[in-house]
C-alpha cells in the first residue's frame, strides 16, 4: 500500500547521534547491551533454531550477531545508514549469516504471522507515541499468536509530581566527556529531542496492540522499562 503523504519519515527521528559516525564508532564502547544474557534468556523460550528472529532498531548489531549464532533465520533492521555501515562490516568479520535491512518500525514488512520474535532495544523512544501505538500494531501483525516481543527501553516509572526531579537526576549521572560514556548533555538531548514517555502510556498502548504483558522490569530510579510481551 502507497504511504500517504502525512506518514512519518523515520529518517528525521533517528536521534543526531546515530547519523553521526564518530558517536557510531563509540557505541559500543559506550553501551553495554548485556546481549549475552539477553540471548539466553529469549533462547530458552524460544529453543528451536529454526525460528525466524527479528531485531528491530538493530544499531550495530550487539544482539542480532549473538542471536544468529543461536537461530538460523535472523534479521537486522534499523534505519540509519551509518550504523548498519558498521554492522555489514561486524557481520563480515565474524562470516555471520545474519541479514541486514535498512529500514524502520513504519517501513519493514513481513507477511502477517511469520515472525517468531522481534527483539527491540533503547530503539522505540525515537517515535512519538502516536507512531509508537502504529509501530507496536505492525509488530504484532508480524508475529506469530504467542510470539514474543521483548522490548527494553528509556520508560519512565514515576508519578508527575516528581518528573522534574527524577529527570535532573538522571542527567546528573552522566559523565563529564565523552570518553567516560554518556554524558550529561547525551542525557540532556535525550529528554529534550526524543520521545522516551512513561509506563502509564505505553501499557495500555501494548494492550491495545493485541500483547499481553508477561513480565515487567522497572530499574529503581524509574528511568528504564524492560518487557516480555506476548502476541495474543
Amino acid at each position: 500500500m502507497q504511504r500517504p503523504t502525512w506518514f512519518l519519515d523515520e529518517a528525521d527521528s533517528l536521534g543526531r547521534e546515530n547519523t553521526d559516525p564518530e558517536h557510531v564508532a563509540r557505541y559500543d564502547e559506550k553501551e553495554d547491551a548485556r546481549a549475552a544474557a539477553e540471548v539466553a534468556m529469549l533462547r530458552e523460550l524460544l529453543p528451536a533454531t529454526t525460528s525466524d528472529v527479528v531485531d528491530l532498531g538493530a544499531g550495530t548489531g550487539q544482539f542480532a550477531l549473538l542471536a544468529a549464532e543461536q537461530w538460523e533465520n535472523v534479521t537486522a533492521v534499523d534505519p540509519s545508514p551509518v550504523m548498519l555501515d558498521l554492522l555489514r562490516r561486524k557481520a563480515e568479520a565474524a562470516l555471520s549469516s545474519l541479514r541486514i535491512v535498512e529500514a524502520g518500525y513504519l517501513t519493514y514488512d513481513r507477511p502477517a504471522a511469520s515472525v517468531d520474535l522481534i527483539y527491540s532495544r533503547y530503539a522505540l523512544h525515537h517515535l512519538p507515541d502516536f507512531w509508537k501505538a502504529i509501530a507496536l500494531s505492525r509488530i504484532r501483525t508480524m508475529l506469530r499468536p504467542g510470539g514474543i516481543l521483548r522490548l527494553w527501553d528509556v520508560v519512565y516509572h514515576f508519578p508527575l509530581d516528581g518528573a522534574i526531579e527524577r529527570i535532573e537526576h538522571w542527567c546528573s549521572t552522566g559523565y563529564s566527556t565523552v570518553e567516560g560514556g554518556w554524558t550529561r548533555a547525551d542525557l540532556e538531548e535525550h529528554v529534550r529531542d526524543e520521545h522516551s514517555t512513561f509506563t502509564w502510556l505505553l501499557e495500555p498502548m501494548l494492550g491495545e496492540a493485541g500483547f499481553a504483558i508477561e513480565e515487567s522490569d522497572y530499574d529503581d530510579d524509574g528511568i528504564f522499562a524492560k518487557y516480555l510481551l506476548r502476541a495474543i
